[in-house]
């Protein structure tokens, strides 16, 4: 058993520590910090009630490696599992090191004057970590994360060499708002807004934002309209599995939502640069979170599933073939076991078993590791267990465009 600290008390931080106190044996003492104390005291009172699980809360500025060294140097856990915002990876990297604490997260670090996505800062920390004899797993989410590990058992199981990848991450939900995002709406615009990026014959190709539609028909949801965008796991793949040819990552998006994004584009509302607003700065996009629903405030009304997977063409003893892997979840359902929708429950359950995996000692090893160095198979078990099945079907062939 063993003490970790959660920072980061959104959705996802709300999924995670309920799904921790559901498994005492692994975890044993959990504390959640975050910037607004209250909204982990919610979560707090939430787990008391559906688990019966103290979480001890705390007000911690991220930013502030000094503050959120002293922390940890007070709770000394065994795991520091950062789902605050990605321009917070460095500091709580920095505060790990000075603590002594092994390190996790979700999404790969970006600074916050360009939405820019890599993981080269965070891979600089190799031999400070390695140095240390601590553990930083990058990259336990979904997507990074679950869909990384599906390529790597795909790899292990199903072919020999994988050639073309494709992502495929689908929301079929619909939560009745005119225009809100289901993940921190500063994020998830800079995500969509920012040029695609796929990997071809090793190199980047890049397209403007949202320019390559497709349309795919997903298991339980129905035919959906997807883009290709650039995900950082495409990166690490493509790196560890040089023989790749191609990777592409899509996701789908309604009509509705594209029409709204064009507007606030148009506008100047997505814009992450300063601004003038009387005699003060303020960042556009910021203030379009600040006037859009909360995220954790949706599942109530969210209904539907989605269904994210991966599609691989490679070789098995010479032959061709493709395999399609995949998982589903209901929104209704995730929010009736922890409160959340389910896109928050898709990263915050892998959250958990990366976790789980680290403090256990199934995974390990000194440095930074993204999660495709790892064996698959201990994760996509605790993903049966624990919520997030996934199944896997043999396709005729890849994906016709």
């Amino acid at each position: 058993m063993a003490k970790v600290l959660v920072i980061g008390a959104g959705g996802v931080g709300s999924v995670a520590v309920h799904k921790m106190a559901m498994n005492p044996d692994i975890f044993s003492d959990i504390h959640l910090a975050s910037r607004t104390v209250a909204k982990c005291d919610a979560i707090a009172v939430s787990v008391k009630q559906r688990t019966g699980v103290d979480i001890a809360t705390y007000q911690i500025d991220a930013d502030d490696v000094a503050a959120t060294t002293d922390l940890l140097n007070r709770i000394k856990p065994a795991l520091v599992v950062n789902l605050a915002l990605p321009y917070q990876d460095l500091a709580i990297m920095d505060a790990c090191l000075a603590a002594g604490v092994n390190y996790m997260d979700t999404a790969n670090y970006e600074p916050r004057d360009e939405a820019k996505f890599e993981y080269k800062w965070q891979w600089a920390y190799q031999d400070k970590f390695k140095a240390a004899g601590l553990t930083a797993l990058l990259g336990s989410g979904f997507d990074p994360g679950v869909t990384s590990v599906f390529a790597m058992w795909l790899k292990k199981h199903k072919l020999n060499t994988i050639r073309t990848l494709d992502i495929l991450d689908c929301n079929g939900g619909d939560h009745g708002q005119a225009f809100a995002t289901n993940f921190n709406p500063e994020i998830n615009i800079r995500e969509v807004t920012a040029p695609a990026r796929h990997w071809e014959a090793g190199a980047w190709v890049e397209t403007p934002p949202l320019s390559t539609k497709q349309t795919f028909d997903f298991e339980a949801v129905g035919p959906k309209n997807m883009y290709l965008m650039y995900h950082e796991e495409l990166e690490s793949l493509a790196r560890f599995v040089p023989e790749m040819e191609r990777a592409r990552f899509w996701m789908t998006f309604g009509d509705a939502y594209i029409t709204h994004l064009t507007v606030l584009q148009a506008v100047g509302m997505t814009r992450i640069d300063p601004v003038i607003y009387e005699g003060k700065e303020i960042i556009p996009l910021q203030f379009l979170k600040a006037v859009l629903p909360e995220p954790a405030s949706l599942g109530a009304t969210t209904k539907g599933k989605t269904n994210i997977g991966d599609i691989a063409t490679g070789q098995k003893d010479g032959v061709d073939k493709t395999f399609y892997i995949y998982n589903i979840c209901d929104h209704e359902d995730a929010f009736a076991e922890t409160g959340n929708q389910a896109v928050s429950y898709t990263t915050g359950v892998p959250a958990m078993i990366g976790a789980a995996l680290l403090v256990q000692g199934v995974w390990s090893g000194a440095g930074v590791f993204n999660i495709e160095q790892f064996d698959p198979d201990p994760y996509m078990d605790m993903l049966n267990q624990h919520g997030l099945p996934w199944q896997v079907k043999e396709l005729e062939g890849p994906l016709e465009f």
